[in-house]
């Protein structure tokens, strides 16, 4: 397993020195760069090309929304996971829906910000089941029609992959929980994002949370 490049964008330096500490005493983590705006981290991000982005909200000079909605549209595989004091209820929705791999509140990030940038760096989603439970009830109130969604060509099989890899599940945990290998898990994805034409894989959640295959928690 490489390392995990780190971009941490945040206006506070004296935070931003203390999640550096944190994440490089991890084995396996390093932080290649800082960042103390949204534009100032769109830059860097096309210069190091970071694997995770730990990314603030609200900052001078560019702040972390529109940050994360530029460096989704880049294109790059960077992984943009939210470190915020917002609660999920604030932001959560617009966050998601701007491209980001993760929600977090630094309130959480003693305990919860290794795992989750782990998470984020596998190409998965990360989202605490408080926060996941509001996107449920944001995706069951907006009305639309899952018939419409791009559902039904999906089969039976690459829904269940879906499902649980929006709930967080590991490629080698859906493999065990469907009893097939990792690498399966791997090709049923890449078809399901085929088939919906989606690019990353936290548009996997949003559309499962859409169509009602994601179970409240």
């Amino acid at each position: 397993m490489s390392d995990i490049s780190i971009l941490l964008v945040d206006d506070h330096a004296m935070f931003r020195a203390g999640i550096r500490a944190l994440l490089e005493s991890e084995v396996r983590m390093n932080v290649v760069g800082e960042a103390a705006s949204g534009e100032e981290g769109v830059d860097q991000v096309r210069s190091l090309r970071p694997d995770v982005v730990v990314m603030d909200l609200s900052m001078p000079g560019g702040n972390g929304l529109d940050a994360t909605r530029r460096i989704a549209a880049l294109g790059y595989d960077t992984r943009i996971l939210v470190l915020t004091v917002h609660a999920e209820e604030e932001y959560l929705v617009p966050v998601v829906e701007a491209g980001a791999s993760g929600y977090l509140t630094k309130v959480s990030a003693d305990r919860d910000l290794i795992e989750a940038i782990k998470v984020v760096a596998r190409g998965e989603v990360y989202l605490p089941p408080k926060a996941t439970r509001l996107l449920l009830q944001k995706y069951r109130s907006s009305g639309e029609d899952p018939e419409t969604s791009g559902l039904r060509d999906l089969s039976s099989r690459e829904q269940e992959v879906l499902a649980l890899t929006a709930e967080g599940y590991s490629s080698r945990e859906i493999g065990e929980k469907l009893f097939i290998s990792p690498k399966t898990v791997d090709t049923y994805r890449s078809r399901i994002m085929e088939k919906l034409k989606l690019t990353h894989r936290s548009d996997l959640v949003r559309f499962a949370l859409k169509v009602g295959l994601l179970k409240q928690v």
